[in-house]
């Protein structure tokens, strides 16, 4: 993909390029076929503002697992009404199909199960048809991210992946997002770095509070990072 890559960023490292200029590239080569990945955390906070900023019809979407934190609708309504835009949505089947299928409590008795329905499934249908797709993945978050690049080609989605704050360390997000008062999920500020459904995040550093007791620490959207 060496040849690809330089027609998107000529002879310029993308490992030298900000967040902005990043998504400026992806905006450039393939809006409207590019949305951006939104869990409501504060990366997403500041790739928004970002990205809306560059391009104000910019797509960008969610995947509603239906057991989300209440803090996680309420900055989703914030960050709607703040930009004035409607985030796309994708789900997986209602949770009481799941439990008549796999029983209760699925995330506790096969938690890769439970996400390969609830997340990846759905990211499946959310990147159909795109050329390109945006995370808020920091190389500081975890071993399985230490890796992440900024630009490059995602084998498995088949499209191109940005990870604009790949270099960004967690005193520049929260910087960022003070100078520019952004909405923020107030689940940070109580001790969650990582936050995703409820029955499988508690308070930690980093990924460290997310599938608490077991080695898991990816839900599968991001496995090859």
């Amino acid at each position: 993909m060496e040849t690809d890559l330089r027609t998107l960023v000529g002879a310029a490292d993308p490992e030298a390029l900000s967040a902005p200029e990043i998504l400026g590239v992806m905006v450039e080569h393939f809006h409207p076929n590019l949305s951006l990945a939104c869990s409501f955390q504060k990366e997403e906070s500041v790739l928004l503002d970002m990205l809306l900023d560059i391009e104000p019809d910019a797509r960008v979407f969610a995947l509603d697992t239906h057991v989300l934190f209440p803090e996680t609708y309420d900055v989703w309504r914030q960050v709607e009404q703040r930009y004035g835009i409607k985030v796309e949505v994708y789900e997986g089947p209602s949770l009481g199909r799941q439990a008549a299928i796999h029983g209760d409590a699925l995330w506790a008795s096969n938690p890769a199960l439970c996400c390969s329905i609830r997340k990846v499934g759905p990211l499946g249908h959310a990147l159909g048809g795109l050329e390109g797709w945006i995370t808020g993945m920091r190389r500081e978050q975890s071993p399985t991210r230490a890796n992440a690049t900024k630009l490059g080609w995602d084998e498995r989605h088949e499209l191109w992946q940005a990870n604009p704050l790949a270099d960004w360390t967690e005193a520049a997000v929260d910087a960022y997002v003070a100078e520019r008062e952004l909405p923020v999920n107030v689940l940070h500020s109580r001790g969650y770095s990582s936050i995703g459904c409820t029955h499988c995040t508690t308070p930690g550093t980093g990924r460290e509070g997310r599938w608490t007791g077991s080695d898991k620490t990816e839900c599968g959207l991001h496995a090859d990072a």
